[in-house]
């Protein structure tokens, strides 16, 4: 199940094989209105098809698009997307922090009679499979903002099945504007290096540029680069320095600019006290707290962004303002919980992310 951000009348399915090492043999899907968990609702199941044929083969390392399909869908609608793979599958390509219960069960379960009540013999995942995107054509003219960032964009810290990130808050926000949201957060990614997915440079075309109508996108990304090294994440690697963070950020604007796309900074929220407990205790220190605010100060003061969302200031406890403000902590004093995700959506000026001059 995945949540649309702007409606329509018709739209496309695009499935991946990225990581992929043989060809993947798609032996059927279909495309439905969720209604809640693994059911979908009554009459509004699809079959999707690739060159008119229901059934598809992605080579190793690409995407596939199915044909568009006429399925009206209003804004902010639930759909679930339903795959048969005929052969037994090495599942390689996957978003692996969805935040939404994804279901398996044996054998073809596609047609809308079986799964109207649910998978037979079901076990489920937390992560998003195969599913790479869902494009949705809309009624009237429409413009797309995108979300790059980390987990704190993809949503670690909210409740399962919940869309409570705060893309999906901003989403809800804009939908009143016309205006679709993509969140491009991956858990565990990094402004420089490749962890947890390619690093931001890398992925940017991809993930920001090449999103059709898109109008500005959100950056809110660094504080793996400064919080990973020396733990056991990355134990051998270095702090990165502040001029090589500042160096990445501008590479980035430049190539926004360059396709006539706002780019808006995001400061860096608090982090002291995170992952205490665990392993990655070492995730804090005081050195590497200091590197994010002389990064956030530079975020604030250089003017090189094309507007600014302080969520550092809007996330910080006054009375101590290296750690996340209690009442939207998550809990492990990294990532924002559900009010916290929609304390920072609602704290983001929409005239400043979309170049709107303010009416009177």
């Amino acid at each position: 199940m995945l949540r649309l951000s702007l409606g329509g009348s018709r739209l496309q399915v695009e499935l991946s094989n990225a990581y992929g090492e043989r060809p993947l043999h798609i032996g059927a899907i279909h495309v439905a209105i969720s209604a809640g968990g693994s059911r979908i609702a009554a009459g509004s199941d699809l079959v999707l098809t690739f060159g008119g044929r229901p059934d598809a083969v992605i080579p190793p390392g690409a995407p596939l698009s199915s044909d568009p399909i006429d399925l009206e869908v209003p804004n902010l609608a639930s759909l679930a997307v339903t795959v048969y793979l005929p052969e037994e599958t090495a599942l390689t390509t996957f978003h692996w922090d969805g935040r939404q219960t994804a279901y398996f069960g044996k054998g073809n379960q596609v047609v809308a009679k079986e799964i109207a009540s649910g998978f037979a013999g079901e076990t489920t995942t937390g992560a998003r499979i195969l599913l790479s995107a869902v494009s949705v054509e809309p009624k009237q003219q429409a413009a797309l903002v995108v979300a790059l960032g980390d987990s704190i964009t993809d949503g670690n810290g909210v409740a399962q099945d919940s869309n409570q990130r705060w893309p999906d808050r901003l989403a809800e926000r804009l939908a009143l504007r016309n205006v679709a949201v993509v969140n491009a957060g991956v858990s565990g990614a990094h402004l420089l290096g490749d962890r947890m997915g390619v690093n931001a440079l890398a992925r940017f075309d991809r993930d920001v540029l090449a999103q059709p109508g898109i109008k500005a996108a959100i950056l809110l990304i660094g504080i793996n680069d400064i919080a990973w090294p020396g733990t056991p994440f990355a134990p051998d690697d270095k702090l990165p320095s502040l001029d090589t963070l500042i160096a990445a950020y501008r590479q980035l604007i430049a190539r926004a600019h360059t396709r006539g796309v706002r780019l808006v900074g995001a400061t860096l929220t608090p982090f002291e006290g995170a992952l205490s407990g665990t392993p990655n205790e070492s995730y804090y220190s005081a050195e590497k707290d200091r590197l994010r605010q002389e990064l956030n100060a530079w975020i604030r003061r250089s003017g090189e962004f094309d507007a600014l969302i302080d969520f550092d200031a809007m996330a910080r406890d006054e009375g101590h303002p290296t750690r996340f403000l209690a009442s939207i902590d998550s809990g492990d004093h990294l990532h924002p919980g559900d009010a916290g995700s929609r304390a920072m959506a609602d704290a983001i000026d929409l005239e400043a992310l979309l170049g709107d001059a303010k009416t009177p």
